[in-house]
């Protein structure tokens, strides 16, 4: 149930992961702020923190347990990165929230602010992803239900993000525009950023980190 840590490599392990997950926390903030709509994940985490007071590093943290709870429940391999990925992602991401302004009624900066964090999801996932500690919670759980009901990797994805999104749209969740451009871009992104990482998870992964929104999470 648990991916073993690889003694010999695990300080350097430690400091790629965190570079990654400073980038994906980035990726979101920005996403966030771009203010014209989000990836599915974080529709839901935006509405529920508006409803709960709380900020959305937080939610994302909150959620992340939760899935990580129904994905270990369905008996889905973990590994410390998995943890790490639920730990420090959120507080980089509120970092970054406090850091870049929001913008509205400027759409050139909107859409360079929404692509850019894109691209720069696309290259945290390749970082954190080649450490090889443990798939995210969401992608846990995408793997679990694959596994469970023999849909594809594709369409596991598919209806976990497409329930998600629902649910914190009906919550007064960030969806628009972006939350399309994200479900047809990051795909590409994630794959541009293994190109140039040269990173080779395994395949269930790969397909996985494919259909990201995650969190990737």
């Amino acid at each position: 149930m648990f991916i073993p840590i690889h003694r010999k490599t695990v300080l350097r392990d430690i400091a790629v992961i965190q570079v990654g997950f400073a980038l994906f926390g980035l990726s979101i903030a920005a996403m966030i702020q771009a203010n014209l709509g989000t990836g599915a994940w974080a529709v839901l985490e935006v509405a529920l923190s508006k409803k709960l007071h709380l900020t959305p590093g937080t939610l994302s943290v909150i959620v992340g347990f939760s899935v990580l709870f129904v994905s270990v429940c369905l008996r889905e391999k973990i590994g410390w990165g998995t943890l790490a990925n639920i730990i420090f992602i959120g507080p980089w991401e509120d970092f970054f929230l406090w850091l870049i302004p929001v913008v509205k009624d400027k759409p050139v900066i909107q859409f360079g602010m929404l692509l850019g964090s894109i691209l720069v999801m696309g290259i945290a996932s390749a970082i954190y992803i080649s450490v090889n500690a443990g798939a995210g919670p969401r992608d846990s759980l995408m793997l679990a239900v694959k596994r469970i009901s023999g849909l594809s990797v594709r369409m596991a994805r598919a209806c976990i993000e497409l329930g998600i999104v629902l649910i914190g749209w009906l919550l007064g969740g960030p969806l628009g525009i972006g939350t399309v451009i994200v479900a047809i871009l990051i795909g590409p992104a994630v794959q541009w950023g293994f190109k140039v990482f040269n990173v080779h998870p395994h395949k269930n992964l790969e397909d996985a980190t494919m259909d990201i929104p995650g969190p990737a999470n």
